[in-house]
């Protein structure tokens, strides 16, 4: 018996054994195809929830009509507004209570809402039609925004509020990530740096709105 030849190969499996098991590919939610990093999502509007899809899942229901319009796929693009966004006053009149926060309307319920992210996950709040008015009625995002898909994601600092028309999946990702790094009252330091790249990356990713067309 070559009890060198058993001992080398015992400590290799104890080795593998405390190493963490790999974390399974997420799944398409509707052929069980397995999915890379960085795909695509559909929004499930009659039970609010994301589901992910791969690519020829995601192109079949972007058909009008599928599934009775249940689905939606969530679009790819991030803009920013050069012309101008929402100021401190915008957000004293939407009542945010944090800051950061995104935005979107839900079509079915035709309700506008807020999301605030924090250590528990998402608070959801709705949002008056009125403040919505006042608030963002001359926003150029919010009037390009396309319900339960797309959503204006804020941030405010140093007196000034970042404002960016993002997909809707870009927002829970945000909440998922905060969540993990969250420490104490308002997220700490890990978090705010956490915010700050984010954000950065929104930023270089963003594409402007064209220029307003003036007669």
């Amino acid at each position: 018996m070559n009890t060198r030849r058993i001992s080398r190969d015992g400590t290799a499996l104890l080795r593998r054994l405390r190493e963490p098991a790999q974390p399974r590919p997420e799944q398409c939610g509707f052929c069980g195809r397995d999915l890379p990093p960085g795909h695509r999502h559909l929004v499930d509007v009659e039970e609010r929830a994301l589901a992910c899809t791969c690519t020829a899942c995601g192109l079949l229901f972007q058909q009008p009509g599928a599934a009775g319009g249940r689905f939606r796929t969530v679009p790819d693009r991030y803009l920013t507004d050069p012309e101008g966004g929402p100021d401190e006053r915008a957000w004293s009149v939407l009542g945010i209570p944090v800051g950061t926060a995104f935005l979107f309307r839900n079509a079915a319920l035709d309700q506008l809402l807020a999301f605030y992210p924090g250590p528990a996950g998402a608070t959801e709040s709705e949002v008056d039609e009125e403040d919505w008015e006042r608030a963002l009625g001359g926003s150029r995002l919010a009037a390009a925004l396309e319900p339960d898909v797309e959503a204006l994601l804020l941030r405010r600092v140093d007196h000034r509020v970042e404002c960016f028309l993002v997909p809707i999946d870009v927002c829970y990702e945000l909440v998922g990530r905060l969540r993990r790094c969250w420490h104490g009252f308002d997220g700490g330091a890990e978090a705010r740096a956490e915010l700050d790249a984010f954000f950065a990356r929104l930023a270089d990713r963003a594409r402007p709105l064209p220029a307003a067309v003036t007669a």
